[in-house]
Formats: structure tokens, sequence, C-alpha cells
């Protein structure tokens, strides 16, 4: 006789609770760490009561397996919703509401709809193994009334990289900081985490808080908001009664058009100069080196217009810093997905302004780069090629800048 866990059983009892619409939500508070003060409740999804996909590592296991996960992860999606409005959570709390990694990009996210405050969290899983997906993804949330909360940060150091091109509105701290002793990486990780809210206004969240010394752990690593079976477990019916009287700022900005490019957005912002390709290689190398002085915190992304132009020469520098930094991408013509080991390729169209574009970017946690150049005619040697560039420290119109390479890197 077949077991509840047996693979049959488990898609028989999967199609039953996504046909029904069976997936629930409980709410687990967010408070403020001085007051306790709730600001919002974050929605974990659950089967159905005492069913065999009951847990949620059980119910996302059989919707990967069943090659579901977009499904379930919409149905989630409606759960939280539903469940917020049924309980009343509404200004000035904010729901937090999950998307699932490998579902990003696949539909559209449902609108909060005007009683509710909403945030989606997401983790550098999703950045990185689908970041143009992603940040279409965000930009179509910001549209329908969604905020962004960048989950688990600490747990891998990509997301210390990759945290600049999001933008998110609440830093969720890994529960790992807050268990462990001191060390110099989480050193790194809290300086990251504090420069990025302070130049974004982002609110950091320390998560898995069980004790009244994890709080003041917590509050010293730069958390104001606070997570964990310390302020309440989950539940289907969440307490009220100590509800905060201001809301949690939301971003509503939207990324760039991926039709820009770099230089694009840089020459108008910033003085533009004109050099020849011996002057501009100097400049690109000097941007490599920098950004391998600061290894698992930052990012590189550079075009090289045609694949020709990614030498040899140029794929070990690549493979070397994709060794040490947490991304890095390069795009031209015909590029392929994996041009040198751990570096991640993306192809340019023909129609692509970007062909014309030279640009090598470099943001770290405390640092940001940017070469941006545009071809001027055509040269018969390579020595005699010449461009108008921008080279530029200004980490907001790099940030800018990314962005619009970003969303051309595709999963």
């Amino acid at each position: 006789m077949a077991t509840p866990d047996e693979p049959s059983e488990v898609a028989g009892t999967l199609d039953e609770i996504l046909r029904r619409d069976l997936v629930r939500s409980v709410f687990q508070p967010i408070v403020d760490l001085e007051t306790e003060a709730v600001l919002g409740f974050e929605a974990l999804a659950r089967g159905p009561e005492d069913s065999a996909l009951q847990r949620p590592d059980r119910l996302f296991a059989a919707a990967a397996a069943g090659d579901r996960l977009a499904e379930l992860d919409r149905a989630c999606q409606r759960a939280a919703l539903s469940g917020a409005r049924a309980n009343e959570l509404g200004p000035p709390l904010t729901l937090f509401v999950n998307v699932e990694p490998d579902a990003i990009g696949e539909a559209s996210l449902p609108a909060p709809g005007p009683g509710l405050r909403a945030v989606i969290e997401v983790t550098e899983r999703a950045l990185t193994a689908r970041p143009a997906e992603l940040l279409r993804t965000v930009t179509r949330a910001r549209v329908e009334g969604w905020g962004l909360a960048l989950d688990d940060v600490g747990a891998d150091t990509r997301s210390l990289a990759l945290m600049p091109l999001l933008r998110p509105d609440v830093i969720k701290l890994d529960l790992r900081l807050v268990h462990e002793n001191p060390t110099p990486e989480i050193a790194a990780i809290v300086g990251a985490v504090g420069a990025q809210a302070e130049r974004t206004g982002a609110t950091v969240l320390a998560e898995g808080i069980e004790t009244e010394r994890q709080t003041e752990h917590a509050r010293a690593l730069g958390a104001t908001l606070g997570q964990g079976f310390l302020f309440g477990r989950p539940s289907a019916e969440p307490d009220r009664t100590a509800v905060a009287d201001v809301a949690l700022p939301i971003f509503t900005g939207a990324l760039p058009y991926a039709a820009r490019t770099p230089f694009e957005l840089a020459s108008a912002r910033r003085p533009v100069r004109r050099g020849d390709q011996r002057l501009l290689l100097a400049i690109s190398r000097e941007l490599e080196l920098q950004a391998s002085r600061r290894r698992g915190t930052s990012l590189v992304i550079s075009t090289f217009q045609h694949l020709e132009r990614f030498t040899p020469r140029t794929q070990s520098i690549y493979e070397e810093l994709a060794s040490e930094l947490a991304f890095v991408a390069v795009l031209a013509a015909d590029m392929p997905p994996e041009p040198a080991p751990g570096v991640r390729g993306a192809p340019i169209s023909a129609d692509d302004p970007l062909l014309g574009s030279w640009c090598v970017v470099v943001i770290g946690a405390h640092f940001a780069s940017m070469l941006a150049a545009e071809e001027r005619g055509e040269a018969e040697l390579e020595e005699d090629r010449r461009f108008d560039f921008v080279f530029t420290y200004d980490r907001e119109l790099i940030v800018v800048c990314a962005q619009a390479l970003t969303l051309r890197i595709s999963g």
C-alpha cells in the first residue's frame, strides 16, 4: 500500500492543492527592535493541515519535481494577499511575500490592491541565476505597487555585490549573522549593508531572533527591525494589538529602459572625452585591477562589441576575476553563455546600440567606477580606433548603467 510520501501520492496531492487553491498562509510578525511595535507580517506558505504536503519544504519539493514551481508560487502569493485581507492587515502594516527564485520572470505578480502595503522578498540566487528576468519582475512589481526586500543577505556574499542593482526597501540579514560570534567576514557584510542603507534609506531587518541577547546583537549590526520566535511564531490569526503608528517607506522608482546604453546614460550627466584604443585599454585594465582588490563583494560587467575582442588574454583575466568576485559578466556579439570558467556571457543583438559600445563597470560595497565609450568612425588598424568616452566614479550613475547592462543578461 502506498504511503503519503510516495511520489504518485504526493503528485496527486499537489494536483488537488493547486486545482482547489488549498495553499494557505500563516503570518509571522516583524517588529521595531526598540519598541517591539509590529510594523508588518511575513506570509509563510503552508499546505492543507494534516496533509502530506503541509510542510513548505515538502510542498515546494513536490512542485519542483513536477515542474510546477511557478504555478505554486502564484498560489502562495494569492493565499498571502487573501489571508492578509481576511486578517485586516492593512496600512500602516506591511505584508512581506516571498517569490520563488526559480519562478522569477514566468508570470507577473498580482497587484496588492488599495487595501494593502506589500513587499516581495527575493534572494541572491535569483539575482545570479536570472538577473535580467529578476530586474524586469521587480520593475513590473513596483508599477503594481509592491516594494522590495532582499532576503538572506550575508548567507552568500554575491547578494552584497548585486544588492545595489535592486535598490531594496528592506535588507534582511541572514540569521547566521545574529547567531554566530562576530568575525571579520561578518564585519565586512555589516559594513556593506550599512553603506547601502545609508545611501538609499533602506531599512535593515534581522531574522531568526530568539533571545534578548540576539536582539542586542542585531541592533549592534545596524538592524532596526526584527523577526523571530522571540517576537512571535507564525500564526493563521496574527496578533494586531501592538501595531506601530508609522509605516515602512517603500521606493517606487523604475529601472531604465533596456535599449539605453551606458554611454548614452553617462554622457547625459558627465563630460565626454575622446581617446584612442590604447588609452581605453589602459583604463579598462586599471578598472579590472581595482575590482580584483575588492574580491567577494564586487561585480564586474563589461562589453566587448564583438567576440573576437574577448581575446585569450582577456579571457584569462576575467576567469581570474570570476574566481574572486561575486559576479562577473561579459557581453558581445555572439558571446556564449560561459566564455570562461565562472564568467557569465550574454550576446548583443545586431540591432542593439550597445554593439558600438565599450564598457567596464565595477561596483563594490564601498567603491564604484566605470568606463563607458562609444566608437567614432571605422579604422583600418586596431590602434587607430577612436572613442568618445566617460570615465566616472559617480556611484548612482554607475548603478543605473549596470542595471541597463544586466537587463540584457537573460537566464
